[in-house]
């Protein structure tokens, strides 16, 4: 880790082992080339207004997330994610929903309506002109061209479901509200992009799994509960990033640390012991998912595996987490959390976490 600002961090910048039975450190072949026709692409549409703003818009590494996530699969498509996430990354900066500059809540959502329309139908432009538009325009018309329809509209219902996260979270910071656990596992899930990112895992990965079939109550279970982990550890490698916003970030340990009376780092276990549950939970269903699936299902399967592991993977070393703009003037290369691994879950318990909204999750084992 660096920090330049001597500014102190309420849980530490030693993070508990990371529980992830899965294969790990998978990056794609031609990741370099990846990360240079995005930086071309960045560049052509001057997105970034200046060489800080486009240091750190580089420092998200949207390509490595990309690489990291999905190691094996074609490359246009991959490169369209990547300019995609390097995209998203700014939008998900604008739209803070604790900074001092953050949008306000009604902004967010009339901006998402309007980029949801953008993406699913080709016309006159809905938002205002500039190189922030005319890359989403430019991403939008090569999106139609190479999703096939079902995928199209499962991309776009994922960005409609990332836009309601987003809009939830900045209606409470409005607020000055800290949901509860409940709350925000219900929603959290949409606002970390489960589905904006996993319809492109399946583009690049060439799986395309019948409507039946995806959207079956045992498959969006899995899907959810993959969206929770990631997005606990999104929230852990984020905390330091965001540490200095006021009201304080929502996200799983401050929750948690608000529902129990607690300290953030005495929080921090409990976000752990969570996202283990979870992530047991996950390999039973799996487990159960691919005993009855077809090589499709099989394969979207084994797709999100590599998305959880590729997510911890890219926030180990991505300079916007492990140098943080809050810290640092600019992103500081080489720096790490070294994270190390668990072989079992902090938390070994089977019975569903104490979250109603999520129990059905477990009900799918019954299937």
């Amino acid at each position: 880790m660096h920090t330049e600002q001597d500014l102190p961090s309420r849980i530490g910048w030693e993070l508990p082992p990371f529980y992830c039975p899965f294969e790990r450190e998978l990056v794609h072949p031609k990741a370099a080339e990846i990360e240079e026709r995005c930086v071309e692409w960045i560049d052509a549409f001057g997105i970034y207004a200046d060489a800080t703003e486009r240091a750190w818009g580089l420092a998200t590494r949207a390509a490595d997330l990309t690489s990291r996530t999905i190691p094996f699969g074609e490359v246009e498509p991959m490169v369209l994610f990547a300019e995609w996430n390097y995209w998203a990354f700014a939008a998900d900066d604008w739209q803070d929903d604790s900074g001092p500059t953050a949008a306000r809540a009604v902004a967010v959502a009339e901006h998402g309506a309007r980029l949801a329309r953008t993406v699913e139908a080709p016309g006159p432009s809905l938002l205002p002109p500039g190189p922030h538009t005319a890359a989403l325009e430019d991403l939008a018309a090569r999106t139609r061209a190479m999703l096939r329809p079902g995928q199209l509209r499962r991309f776009t219902e994922g960005i409609r479901e990332w836009v309601l996260g987003a809009t939830w979270q900045n209606a409470n910071a409005e607020r000055g509200l800290m949901p509860s656990l409940e709350g925000l596992a219900a929603a959290r899930i949409c606002s970390s992009g489960t589905r904006f990112l996993l319809t492109w895992c399946d583009v690049a990965n060439g799986i395309y799994l019948p409507s039946d079939v995806m959207y079956s109550a045992p498959v969006q279970a899995l899907t959810d509960a993959a969206g929770f982990i990631v997005s606990c550890d999104n929230d852990v490698f984020s905390y330091n990033k965001e540490d200095h916003h006021v009201p304080w970030e929502q996200n799983v340990v401050n929750v948690l640390a608000h529902q129990h009376g607690c300290t953030p780092a005495e929080a921090l276990p409990m976000a752990f012991a969570l996202r283990d549950r979870t992530m047991s939970l996950f390999v039973r269903l799996r487990d159960r998912l691919a005993g009855d699936g077809d090589e499709q299902l099989r394969r979207y399967l084994l797709s999100v595996e590599q998305w959880i592991a590729g997510n911890i993977g890219y926030h180990n070393t991505a300079p916007r987490y492990t140098s943080p703009r809050n810290r640092n003037t600019l992103p500081v290369e080489g720096a790490s959390y070294d994270i190390t691994y668990a072989d079992v879950p902090s938390d070994p318990g089977a019975e569903p976490l104490p979250v109603p909204a999520l129990a059905w999750w477990w009900q799918q084992l019954d299937g």
